[in-house]
Order: structure tokens, then sequence, then C-alpha cells
């Protein structure tokens, strides 16, 4: 009897302590278990989060952790945003659920509440990228993207290269509506000086341009030629008239300068060599042209094969001045004031051949004679 009294009392006291355990168990969890895990999955909270409100989205954010820490599977292109004045995060967020850009807008509403981003979302345009997650996205939405695009185009860059530099800069045209008015320039966006080229690979002038980020493409080709135009000023167009050339035979040797060129400064010594060679009637040989015809290089990923091979050298193409005497039938890249002056304004030399320097200082030695050129290659 005895011992039946004490068991039945110890399972009492049990069964009056398991709920007490449990919610011990349940309040660590709650105050102490989640929370932390928060913390170490997304940073501390907002320095305005109440108390009752961290515990109140920290089990979710952990427990949907997926929804906000890896990438969406229906995101596969780079997709712009737009949140107008006004929008709601509420709104914002089923947007972007909508648009496929995160799993689950309310995980992503509740992220923005607990590191306090809920208020200093933007209205703007953004862009989102495949690989960023909804907490990548919910930080991206707090700095929207300027309209303005400032985008530097390098001397001795042909058309596909410069085009891409303006795609990845953010502006929103296409590589094949550039290159189609690239190569079938239209009248209306034509300087005066322009109107007769069939091509304008050469006269779209490098430098530092300032877009906006809806420009179109006729837009931006014709801003380019109109910084071209305005170099040509009437002593740099006398001056290619007295060297004997017409404005696209002067922009076709200053192209082939600019890519032979390491250093600046040899411009005008590269560009009498050239010049002399005209006037004999001998084959300029310019690697240069030679690369321009062969293309791109997908193993190399460039528009300028390095080296070049025996074979590449009697590539068949009109640009080939191994093969062809004379100027190949137009630019072969877009140069620079640097390399247009030295065309104009070309040293005075008796030399005919010139090779770079075996110092890796760019720079090149220059000969008379083919003996002497010879001479200068290097041991």
């Amino acid at each position: 009897m005895t011992f039946t009294r004490r068991s039945g009392c110890t399972c009492f006291i049990v069964l009056s302590i398991l709920p007490l355990l449990c919610f011990l168990v349940i309040a660590y969890v709650a105050v102490v278990y989640f929370p932390k895990q928060a913390v170490d999955l997304y940073g501390q909270p907002g320095p305005n989060l109440g108390f009752f409100q961290r515990l109140n989205l920290t089990a979710r954010l952990v427990m949907d952790r997926n929804n906000l820490l890896l990438a969406s599977d229906f995101n596969t292109d780079q997709q712009s945003f737009v949140i107008d004045p006004g929008d709601s995060v509420n709104l914002i967020s089923l947007n972007l659920e909508q648009d496929g850009l995160i799993p689950n807008a309310e995980d992503f509403r509740m992220y923005l509440i607990y590191k306090g981003m809920d208020t200093s979302v933007k209205s703007g345009e953004y862009l989102i990228k495949p690989n960023m997650t909804a907490v990548d996205i919910a930080q991206a939405i707090q700095n929207p993207i300027s309209q303005e695009i400032v985008v530097t185009i390098l001397p001795g860059w042909r058309a596909e290269e410069i085009v891409a530099a303006l795609i990845s800069s953010g502006l929103n045209i296409k590589a094949d509506d550039f290159m189609q008015l690239i190569n079938h320039p239209a009248g209306s966006i034509l300087p005066t000086d322009l109107q007769n080229v069939t091509s304008l690979e050469g006269f779209l002038m490098p430098g530092e341009y300032h877009f906006t980020r809806d420009a179109s493409v006729q837009a931006v080709i014709a801003n380019m030629l109109l910084q071209f135009d305005q170099q040509m000023t009437p002593e740099m167009l006398q001056a290619y008239h007295d060297q004997g050339l017409t404005l696209e035979q002067a922009i076709t040797l200053a192209s082939i300068v600019q890519k032979e060129a390491v250093v600046a400064d040899e411009m005008p010594m590269i560009a009498s060599v050239f010049y002399n060679r005209l006037a004999v009637n001998m084959k300029l040989e310019s690697d240069p042209t030679v690369q321009f015809a062969l293309g791109y290089n997908a193993a190399q990923r460039t528009w300028w094969t390095n080296p070049l091979s025996a074979a590449d050298l009697n590539v068949d193409s009109p640009y080939n001045t191994y093969a062809n005497a004379g100027l190949p039938p137009g630019p072969i890249c877009n140069p620079g004031l640097a390399a247009l002056s030295a065309v104009a304004h070309p040293a005075q030399t008796p030399y005919y051949y010139f090779r770079a320097k075996c110092d890796g200082s760019g720079l090149h030695s220059f000969a008379t004679t083919f003996a002497e050129h010879q001479q200068n290659a290097c041991p």
C-alpha cells in the first residue's frame, strides 16, 4: 500500500512538472535559439525592432531560410524591376514574387521588417540579376539605379568592342541594332562631312560619354559622331588634304597607326613609315589589318588574334595589307585624337620599317633598310 501511494505521488509530480518543462523548452527556442540563428543567418536586426516583434519574426525567417538565401529558380535572365513612388512594402513583395524574382512575398516582407529595411526602400528602377537571392534583392532596392550612365570608349576599339562596353554599362540597346547602323548608316544621324561614308567604323570618337539609360541606339551613335565631327577642325581637314588623303583615307591610316602604337609619342614616327611606304607603292604589311580581317577569335576570346601565324598572314581579305598594296578599304578600329593628329602631322623620317623593341617598353626600333630592320630583331 505504501509503495503504491509513493508511485502515484511520483507520477503526479512528473505530470505536474512536464508542462513546465515543455514551456521552458518552447521559451528557450523562441527567446534564445531562433533569435541567435537569425543573427547567424541574416546579421543583427534593425535597431528599432521590438522584443516581441523580433520573437514573432525570427522563427519564420529561420525555418524559411531557403526562400531568402537561395536564388529563385524562375529568374534565369537579368530583369528590370520598377518601384513606383508610394508603393507599399506589401505591394513590392507581391510584385517581386509575381515576376518570379523571389520565392515568397511574405518571407521577403518579414525579412525587410526584421532588418529595418522596410522604411528605407526607394522608388526607382533596379536590375535584378539571375544569381541574386531575396536577401540580395532586399539590399539592392535600397539604392535605385542612376538614370545617367557614364561609358568610357578606349582608342583602338572596333565597333563590336564599343557596343559590348555600352551594353555592359547598362544601356538598353541591342548589339545587332548597333552594328546594323554602323554597317548601314542612316543619313539622318550623319554629320555633313560623313554623308557619303558606307560604314561608321573609325568615326566613333573615343572618350567619356554620358547617356541616359533609355538612350536609343541612334542617339548613342549620333553623339559619338558629333564628338568626331567636332575634332575635325578646318585645320585638321586641310592637313589631311595636304597629305593627299581624303577624310576616309586619313581615318583609315589613323586606325592602323592607333593599333600599331603602344606609346602615343611614337605615333608621328609610325605614321611617317606608312606614308613612306605608300609613296613608293610598298605594301604596308601591318599586323592589325590582318587581325581585323580575321575577326573574332573564340579560342582567345578577343577580336585581335595574337600571335599571328603564317597562315593568318595569307588570309584572303582586302584588309590584308600583306597581300594587298595601299590602304585597306576602310578603318580597322576607331582611332583617338593622338593617332588622328599623327596622320595630319607625321614626322619627317627616312624610315620604311619598324619593330617592337625587346625590352618590353612598347617602344619601336625604326630602320631605313631591310638589312637594318633585320638587325633590330630580338636575339
